[in-house]
Formats: C-alpha cells, sequence, structure tokens
C-alpha cells in the first residue's frame, strides 16, 4: 500500500486543537464527508463511533488510528492529523493521543480494510516517521513528510 493512494493534501491537517475523543471524530468525519464526494460525516461518524466502541484504535505512545466501513464509501479513503495537544483516546497504554490517521474503506472490502491497518500499523510504529510527522508545522508540511517518508521506507 502506497500512503499516496489513500491520502490527500484537503485530507491532511496540522494542530488540530485537541479538545475529546468525540469532538474529534464529529469535526474529522464532517471534515472527510466535505472533501470526499459520496460520503456523510453522520455515516462516517456513526461508524468510527461504533468502531471505537468495540475497543480504542488508541494504539499507544500517542498514536490513534481510527477506522470503519461505511456503505457509501466508494474507495479506500485516509485522513492524517496531528493536534495542538493530545486527547484522551482510552489507548492501550492510557497515553493522550495526538497524532492520528483515520481510515475509512468500502463496506466489501474487508481483506483490503486489514491489509491497509496492517501497513499502517506499521509506519506508525516507526519512531523516526512518528517524530517527523509532529514536528511539522502546517497541513502542507505534513502531508509531504508522510508521502516522502513512506515512499522512501521500505
Amino acid at each position: 500500500m502506497q500512503l499516496s493512494s489513500i491520502l490527500a493534501p484537503e485530507r491532511t491537517l496540522c494542530n488540530l486543537p485537541g479538545v475529546s475523543k468525540k469532538r474529534f471524530l464529529t469535526t474529522i468525519s464532517e471534515h472527510i464527508a466535505k472533501t470526499t464526494p459520496g460520503m456523510s460525516g453522520d455515516a462516517i461518524y456513526t461508524a468510527l463511533l461504533a468502531r471505537e466502541q468495540l475497543g480504542s484504535t488508541g494504539i499507544g505512545n500517542g498514536i490513534g488510528i481510527p477506522h470503519c466501513r461505511v456503505a457509501e464509501c466508494q474507495r479506500t479513503t485516509g485522513a492524517l492529523i496531528t493536534l495542538s495537544e493530545g486527547i484522551d483516546f482510552d489507548a492501550v497504554d492510557a497515553q493522550q493521543v495526538d497524532l492520528l490517521f483515520v481510515l475509512i474503506v468500502p463496506v466489501e472490502e474487508t481483506a483490503e480494510h486489514l491489509k491497509v491497518l496492517g501497513a499502517l500499523a506499521r509506519l506508525f510504529h516507526q519512531d523516526a516517521f512518528c517524530q517527523a510527522l509532529r514536528a511539522c508545522k502546517s497541513n502542507d508540511e505534513l502531508f509531504q513528510t508522510a508521502i516522502h517518508f513512506d515512499e522512501h521506507t521500505d
């Protein structure tokens, strides 16, 4: 999986205010819907919230990978976000989360969903990648850093 196939500059947000998990999920659901034709913020939010109720997608070290499958989603879509301050995300290590990748996948794409999640987990478990993303100061820098790192890493 290449990050550039699922991430776009308009879905890369640097230093969003950190408020709460539900507020973040609401905000990012609306943003993804606005930047992705055919999707509704309500459908995305409902699916993300349902997934979080099964267990937190906070994977530790300040990282969250909220993900879900949505019926109206036509192709795998991602959003990369850094927060200005961490939020409680019920992470496995109880640390505040400040670096998130939101993944929305078509309902019928179970294998794709698992494949992309695995690739994202491997990428976000690399300290250098996460440090580089956290150091970014603009949306464009965040997007370029993520794509560059992904293209130059095994």
